[in-house]
C-alpha cells in the first residue's frame, strides 16, 4: 500500500515510534527512524517488520530539542529518499511535578521536545507535500492532549499544544492531498511507563503486577495497555485511502479514559 513512500518517524528507536515505524514498513514504506540508545536493534526490527518487501532504512540521530539538529535530519531524509511522504511527529520527555516544584530547564526540554520539534519538522516536510499534492502528517499525541492530570503540566501544555497545531495544519491543507491528524494514547507499556510501574511498586512496597493493575485502576476503564502494535495500525490506516477525508481529529485509544 505504500511501496515507494518514505516515512520518517522521531523517537523510534523504541515503544511506540518503533511500533509505527515497523507498521508503514509492513505497508511497504522506507524508513528514517530517530532517536536515542542502540541502532541496530531496531534497524533490523524494521527490516523484519517489512518481510519480504525491499525497503530501505536510515536512522539520524538529531536531538529533537535543537531546531539546527532537526533541519538537518529533513534535509538528510529529503536527499536520500527526495522527500519525506509521511512524517510521524513521536518524539516526547515527562517529568512528573507540582506547577510550582517544576524545574525550569524541564518545562523548557518537554516543550522543545514534545511540542516544538513538531513544529520544525512539519514546517520543513509540508512545502514537498503540498507540492506532490499527497502527504500525511501523524501527531502522537496523548490522552493528555484531550485531559489533564495532575503534576504533569509541562507534558499536558505540550500534549494540548499538539492537538492545535494538528487543527491547524489540517485547516491549511484541507484542500490539498495533505492531511494531518493526532493519535492520542492512554496507558502504553513503554520504558517510560515502565519507570512510573516500577516507582509506584516501589512506594507502596507491592508487586509490578500489582502496581500495573492500580496504574490501570486509576485512568484507564479497559484495564489493558494500548499496544505499539496497534497504534501503528492506527497510522497505516491514516495514510490508507479510507482516511483522505479524515482531518484534524485527534482520535484517542485509551481503553475509554477520557469517555469517562
Amino acid at each position: 500500500m505504500l511501496t515507494g513512500k518514505t516515512a520518517l518517524v522521531t523517537g523510534s528507536t523504541s515503544g511506540i515510534g518503533l511500533g509505527i515505524a515497523q507498521a508503514l514498513a509492513a505497508q511497504g514504506a522506507n524508513i528514517v527512524l530517530n532517536g536515542f540508545g542502540e541502532t541496530e536493534g531496531p534497524i533490523a526490527a524494521v527490516r523484519q517488520a517489512a518481510g519480504q518487501r525491499a525497503i530501505q532504512v536510515e536512522y539520524h540521530g538529531a536531538d529533537m530539542s535543537k531546531a539546527d539538529e532537526i533541519a538537518a535530519m529533513m534535509a538528510f531524509a529529503a536527499e536520500r529518499f527526495g522527500r519525506v511522504d509521511i512524517l510521524v511527529n513521536n518524539a516526547g520527555i515527562q517529568h512528573v511535578a507540582p506547577v510550582q516544584d517544576f524545574p525550569v530547564e524541564k518545562w523548557d526540554a518537554i516543550l522543545a521536545i514534545n511540542l516544538s520539534s513538531a513544529f520544525h519538522t512539519t514546517r520543513l516536510a509540508l512545502p514537498a507535500m503540498q507540492q506532490a499534492n499527497w502527504g500525511r502528517i501523524i501527531n502522537v499525541a496523548s490522552v493528555h492532549g484531550l485531559v489533564g492530570s495532575a503534576q504533569k503540566s509541562a507534558y499536558v501544555a505540550a500534549k494540548h499544544g499538539i492537538v492545535g497545531l494538528t487543527k491547524v495544519t489540517a485547516l491549511e491543507n484541507a484542500t490539498t492531498g495533505v492531511t494531518c491528524n493526532a493519535i492520542c494514547p492512554g496507558w502504553v507499556l513503554t520504558p517510560l511507563v515502565q519507570k512510573q510501574v516500577d516507582a509506584k511498586a516501589a512506594e507502596h512496597s507491592i508487586s509490578n503486577a500489582e502496581a500495573t493493575k492500580l496504574l490501570l485502576g486509576e485512568k484507564e476503564p479497559s484495564m489493558q495497555f494500548t499496544t505499539p502494535e496497534e497504534l501503528g495500525g492506527l497510522a497505516v490506516f491514516f495514510c490508507s485511502p479510507a482516511a483522505n477525508n479524515v482531518r484534524g481529529v485527534a482520535w484517542n485509544m485509551d481503553g475509554g479514559w477520557a469517555a469517562q
